[in-house]
Parts: C-alpha cells; sequence; structure tokens
C-alpha cells in the first residue's frame, strides 16, 4: 500500500475522473509553489541582509511580481473551465436513462427501452450476505454495459437529492421539476457504490447507489430480466 493512500482521491474508472484526479494534483502543487514563494520572501524580509535598502524601484521586478500570479490564476482557471463544460456539456450518448430520487430510494428508466423500469431499495443489515457492504448494498443495483457513452438524465419526485459517485468523480443533483444531464463512461468492467450527499430527509444516508459495468450480452439479459418482472 503506498504511504499516501489515505489522502490522494481515489483511482477513477472514467476518463473524465482522470482529468479531474490531474487537474486537483496540478492545483495542489501550484498551491505548495505559492506558499513556498511566500514564505521564502517572509524570511528574505526579516534578514536584511537579503533585502537591498537602497531600492527604489524595479520595472522588470514590478513586472514579475505581477505576471507570475496572473499566470498561475489562468493556468489554473482555464483547465476548470474546460473540464466544467466538458462534465455538463449535454452529449448524445449510446444510451440513455432516467434517475428518479425518492424518499428514500432511487428509481431507473430506461430511455431506450419502454419497458425499463425497477426501483433500488437499501439492504438492510439483517439480510446482507458475507462479503457484502452494510449500508451500501441495493436489492437493485443499475446495470450498465462498458465502453459505451451513456447519458443520464436525473430529477427528482419529491425533493433535492444528489445522485454520487465518488469512484468515479460524478455528483449531480436531482431536482424536482427539473433534467439535470450526466454523460457516463467506463473503461473497463466494475462495481461502484455510492450515496445520496444531499440531506434530502431523515432516511438521507440510507439512499445508496450500486451501479456496475458489465459487457453487452450480460447487460441486455439484465434489461431482458428486468422488463419482464
Amino acid at each position: 500500500m503506498y504511504p499516501y493512500s489515505f489522502i490522494q482521491l481515489t483511482d477513477s474508472n472514467t476518463f473524465f475522473g482522470h482529468e479531474i484526479v490531474l487537474f486537483h494534483d496540478f492545483s495542489l502543487a501550484s498551491l505548495v509553489f505559492i506558499l513556498t514563494a511566500v514564505l521564502l520572501m517572509s524570511k528574505a524580509l526579516k534578514k536584511k541582509k537579503y533585502v537591498v535598502l537602497a531600492y527604489k524601484g524595479s520595472n522588470m521586478l514590478e513586472f514579475l511580481w505581477t505576471f507570475f500570479p496572473v499566470f498561475i490564476l489562468i493556468s489554473i482557471g482555464l483547465p476548470s473551465l474546460y473540464l466544467m463544460y466538458l462534465l455538463e456539456g449535454s452529449f448524445k450518448g449510446d444510451l440513455t436513462f432516467k434517475v428518479v430520487g425518492h424518499q428514500w430510494y432511487w428509481s431507473y428508466e430506461g430511455g431506450d427501452f419502454n419497458d425499463f423500469d425497477m426501483s433500488s431499495y437499501m439492504v438492510p443489515s439483517e439480510d446482507l450476505q458475507e462479503g457484502q457492504f452494510r449500508l451500501l448494498e441495493v436489492d437493485n443495483s443499475m446495470v450498465l454495459p462498458y465502453s459505451t457513452n451513456i447519458r443520464l438524465m436525473i430529477t427528482s419526485y419529491d425533493v433535492i437529492h444528489s445522485w454520487t459517485l465518488p469512484s468515479l468523480k460524478m455528483k449531480v443533483d436531482a431536482v424536482p421539476g427539473r433534467l439535470n444531464t450526466m454523460n457516463i463512461f467506463s473503461f473497463q468492467p466494475g462495481s461502484f457504490y455510492g450515496q445520496c450527499s444531499e440531506i434530502c430527509g431523515l432516511l438521507h444516508s440510507f439512499m445508496p447507489i450500486h451501479v456496475e459495468f458489465v459487457n453487452w450480452e450480460t447487460f441486455l439479459n439484465h434489461v431482458t430480466e428486468e422488463s419482464f418482472n
């Protein structure tokens, strides 16, 4: 195990997630650089031997301490805007699913599959099997194909919820009367957990999310079974 694994961001399973992690590391490095520069300047000001007492002005020095802060702000701001529009942009996906938040469970509807409609409730602790996660397991997990661009349309039936998958770097508010769109793309199969991250009521902490990425054959079999149930 890496020594800093508990303070770093979790590994992501999406390309967008990797970009977010890189932006986080770059921003952190910029902050460390600024902190180091400020500390060195403070140390130099305390020791007069590092300060030119006869200093009256320097155009080059004025330019440098104006240019570098502007350069750092631009280098942080441009990637931030790029990621924001990239993540929140509405793109035509290969598949479309609708996610609806309820008090206190999630329901999923297949926009491309008219008969697909299922609800996802948390599995009680007394019904958990060996190896399952407490407060994270659901009776019906959301099964999606990997290596596929999927568009999620997220809304709420009653109050504001938030559909969140930390491992995929996804967090979308579910607002009544509004459709928020988010694209999800996993480049490998896997099982990912999340929870509602909006304080939506008494059972707020009992709205788990479980998404499984599988191959297309398994996905189609799952959709067919749910459609007939």
